[in-house]
């Protein structure tokens, strides 16, 4: 009884004897959320243009976070950085598109799939090569993100709100939105739907699926750099960023994977629901829940709804 009195009652006691606290757990979550939201749209991006889970995105966080670190260390200012980043990215969305997918083009999608893994450990090894697998210091201050905290009187308590935490849930809401305008009311945005439709009825409208996949694998690569920059910038730019990029395939089988919309809201479930999790649950199991438990979350999901909340039901005949 007291067991269950723990589990159920006394967080909800506790949200209520300190909503000072709740308020600070919630917007803590809320920009997680933000930011595992605009992870998420990376993988929404090649899913949409080619119908296959692109193992590789959570590399792409760290390769892009490293690189930009990287030329700034070499001397390079910022913004001139983030530019030749930006030219490295489009260098691998090409290289990607020439050597990797032009060859699998109709294959199953498992090969496209297993295609992106090989791809991740390639990035890996380029990365650990040329940088060092060190973590990495991201220059936040030189990219003109704030430092600092500032607190709020609020419930008769105080909330902390980090600045840095702030521009990136403005940055990256900002980025969301764009995508979501580039994916609905575009050419090249009806072109991508085109091509996650049907590669063949693509084709036939002639529509070019090298151009497309190059372009779409380029936006992910913008994607995957404002990613790492915000990320890094809240810590600090390493490999262990890849594992917080995988907190996108539960974000997706919440939200849907072809869906932006999906993608924003399982963002905020995902990220509030964890840190909601670790503070209130996670004493009585040790702590750590924050690591598993969006796994868990989205194991739930499936059994409920496979297609996600915004995802369409699929089916065929045999």
């Amino acid at each position: 009884m007291d067991l269950l009195f723990k589990i159920f009652i006394d967080p909800f006691l506790q949200m209520g004897g300190a909503p000072d606290l709740l308020v600070q757990t919630l917007w803590e979550g809320l920009v997680s959320g933000v930011l595992y939201a605009l992870i998420a749209l990376g993988f929404v991006l090649i899913f949409k243009a080619s119908g296959v889970f692109n193992f590789a995105q959570g590399i792409m966080v760290v390769f892009a976070g490293l690189t930009l670190v990287g030329l700034h260390e070499k001397g390079v200012p910022a913004w001139l950085a983030v530019l030749l980043t930006l030219g490295v990215m489009l260098a691998l969305a090409v290289a990607v598109e020439r050597v990797v997918l032009r060859p699998l083009v109709n294959q199953p999608d498992i090969i496209l799939f297993m295609a992106t893994f090989g791809l991740t450990y390639v990035l890996i090894g380029i990365g650990e090569f040329i940088f060092g697998g060190e973590p990495k210091q991201m220059i936040a201050e030189e990219l003109g993100l704030p430092r600092g905290a500032f607190d709020v009187a609020m419930l008769g308590g105080r909330v902390t709100f980090q600045k840095i935490d702030i521009a990136a849930a403005v940055i990256a809401s900002i980025m969301i939105a764009a995508l979501a305008v580039f994916f609905q009311y575009t050419r090249i945005g009806r072109a991508l739907r085109a091509v996650a439709d049907s590669h063949k009825a693509a084709l036939s409208v002639g529509i070019s699926l090298n151009q497309i996949w190059a372009i779409v694998w380029f936006a992910a690569g913008i994607v995957a750099l404002i990613t790492g920059i915000m990320w890094g910038a809240r810590s600090d730019v390493s490999f262990a960023l890849q594992t917080i990029a995988l907190k996108a395939l539960p974000v997706l089988i919440l939200g849907g994977f072809t869906s932006i919309p999906g993608a924003i809201v399982g963002g905020l479930i995902i990220g509030i629901g964890e840190k909601l999790a670790e503070f209130y649950w996670g004493p009585l199991v040790g702590g750590g829940i924050e690591n598993w438990i969006a796994y868990v979350i989205a194991l739930g999901f499936l059994m409920v709804r496979p297609q996600g909340l915004f995802g369409d039901k699929i089916i065929e005949r045999i």
